[in-house]
């Protein structure tokens, strides 16, 4: 007798991230994920159980850069598929940089950085990148593709 093979739930992970720039530069993490070389991203991370996106992103930007920033624009929502069968649904934010803080960053990050767009690309033609988000994000706002902080109803 054939039993029934358990059905297989999709993992779906909610993430926020933010394009922070400031002249030419965007604000950069570098993180340790254990490979041979470090990962650049923008400020990003999950949505916590009782947040929302804008929530999320104002204490992601906080924890891993130590900056307080004012957002500006809502990217939209950026589907990404792993080849491990993780589906992330990234809510993209645009942002200014108001005032560093004096606060630690998480100890996952291991610097900051303001890059220029240039810098970035040469970090993804090194597959330095932690997703093809990150210069996806960068593109987007530099083409002014963002909506109004509004459109997201907490």
């Amino acid at each position: 007798m054939n039993t029934p093979s358990p059905t297989v739930r999709p993992t779906i992970r909610s993430t926020v991230a933010c394009v922070i720039q400031q002249g030419e530069h965007f604000l950069m993490v570098e993180e340790d994920k254990g490979g041979a070389h470090t990962l650049f991203n923008q400020p990003a991370g999950h949505v916590e159980l009782g947040e929302g996106p804008v929530a999320a992103i104002q204490r992601e930007v906080q924890e891993e850069t130590a900056w307080q920033v004012t957002l500006t624009g809502y990217l939209g929502l950026y589907v990404f598929h792993t080849p491990e069968g993780e589906t992330f649904h990234s809510h993209g934010f645009t942002g200014v940089p108001e005032q560093p803080l004096t606060t630690a960053i998480d100890p996952a990050i291991v610097a900051t950085h303001w890059l220029t767009r240039d810098e970035i690309v040469a970090l993804a033609a090194a597959q330095r990148l932690r997703s093809p988000l990150v210069l996806k994000r960068i593109d987007d706002a530099l083409n002014h593709r963002h909506f109004p902080l509004s459109v997201i109803q907490e």
